[in-house]
Parts: structure tokens; C-alpha cells; sequence
């Protein structure tokens, strides 16, 4: 199963589709607040449909509190547009986890700085970032595709 870590998500619609997406992969999703909405927000009730009660989740007071839930560090991966190391690049495992930040401006520099794996979606320069729920679409299916080759 892998882990999918929203960092202080903004958007309820990509948070729906993404609880929808680790649904649908099997995987557990990880939210660390503060959220800009509400769990209850209709607007992550209509993007997740009636998956919602399916979702393996779990929520987090803040960046500390899940760096606790952690076994291996090295088996956490970041999603950075500055990353230089393509996502095609990594090795993923079963039971990785797969942090991407917040909509408007990604992961901090204090999250960034406590893990070594960074990474990258590869992009045209026509385009700062791709959508957060693509985002994890892409990444999830890489990882799904690498380990089920294994």
C-alpha cells in the first residue's frame, strides 16, 4: 500500500479526487492540517462521490505529528517543482510515502530540508505545475507500475 501525504491541502475538489484516486490504487491517504476547508465541505463530498466512506485515512495536527508515524525516512519521497530528480528516476517501493504540498505554493523549506528524497514531475516550461490531483495521479501510477513489476 502506499502513502499519500497532502501538506496543509487548499483545494476540496483535488482533495475528493485525490481520496477517490487512493480509493481506487489501494492506497492510504495522509492529510496534515490546517486544511483550507472543512472535511465536511460538499465540495470534497461531491469530487470524492460516495468513495469517501471507502478511504483508508488519516488526519494530522501538523508536520511533526506525522513525521512520528514514519518507520524509514528514506522511503519518503517530496514532490517538488525544484527537484531535480525525475520521478522516473526513483525506485519505489510498497509502503513508500508520497508527500506533495500545498496548492498555491508546495512544500516548505522546513519540510523540504527534513528528507533527502526530492523529486520532480517532468514538464514542458510552458508550465509552472500541474494540478495537485494530476500530480499524485502521475506519481501513484509510476510507483503502482514499478512495483508490480517487482
Amino acid at each position: 500500500m502506499l502513502n499519500i501525504v497532502l501538506v496543509e491541502p487548499e483545494i476540496p475538489n483535488n482533495t475528493g479526487n485525490i481520496g477517490r484516486l487512493s480509493v481506487g490504487t489501494e492506497s492510504r491517504l495522509h492529510l496534515i492540517h490546517p486544511f483550507g476547508f472543512k472535511i465536511t465541505d460538499a465540495n470534497l463530498k461531491r469530487s470524492g462521490l460516495d468513495y469517501w466512506v471507502h478511504l483508508d485515512w488519516h488526519q494530522y495536527q501538523n508536520v511533526d505529528e506525522w513525521i512520528t508515524q514514519i518507520p524509514d525516512k528514506t522511503r519518503v519521497f517530496l514532490m517538488s517543482s525544484h527537484a531535480t530528480k525525475s520521478i522516473y528516476e526513483a525506485e519505489f517501493q510498497d509502503g513508500d510515502w508520497l508527500v506533495f504540498g500545498k496548492e498555491s505554493v508546495g512544500l516548505s523549506q522546513e519540510v523540504l530540508a527534513q528528507f533527502v528524497n526530492h523529486l520532480t514531475i517532468p514538464m514542458s516550461s510552458l508550465i509552472r505545475s500541474y494540478n495537485i490531483a494530476n500530480s499524485v495521479a502521475f506519481v501513484v501510477g509510476e510507483a503502482k507500475r514499478q512495483i508490480s513489476l517487482k
